[in-house]
């Protein structure tokens, strides 16, 4: 993760991280991958990183992490410790996932009553 850091300079989610992330998934599962835990950890990164300007890319990027959810939970049973305790984390991020792009518009907001 620190050395996708330093390739990245910010983290922040662009239009090819919304392409990625299926990707991401499938290899979070691949038992070849060498980092598997490594990739747990971007995908949780990226649920936790925006791109304010780009909100729809944002909030595209995070439902592609959280459409992951079951693929999450089949990790957090992984054999690998570590690969369980990084799925564990990101389980944890999914569930309690709030943030202001992922909320649905006011408009579509029940009324107050």
């Amino acid at each position: 993760m620190s050395d996708l850091s330093l390739w990245l300079g910010e983290l922040a989610v662009f239009d090819a991280t919304v392409e990625a992330v299926p990707f991401l998934w499938e290899l979070a599962v691949t038992e070849s991958v060498n980092s598997r835990s490594g990739v747990a950890l971007l995908l949780q990164a990226i649920l936790e990183h925006g791109n304010p300007p780009q909100i729809a890319v944002q909030r595209a990027a995070h439902r592609a992490v959280l459409n992951g959810r079951s693929t999450a939970d089949l990790l957090a049973c992984d054999e690998d410790a570590a690969v369980r305790a990084a799925a564990a984390n990101l389980v944890a991020e999914i569930d309690s996932h709030v943030c202001e792009s992922c909320r649905p518009p006011r408009e579509w907001a029940a009324p107050l009553t």
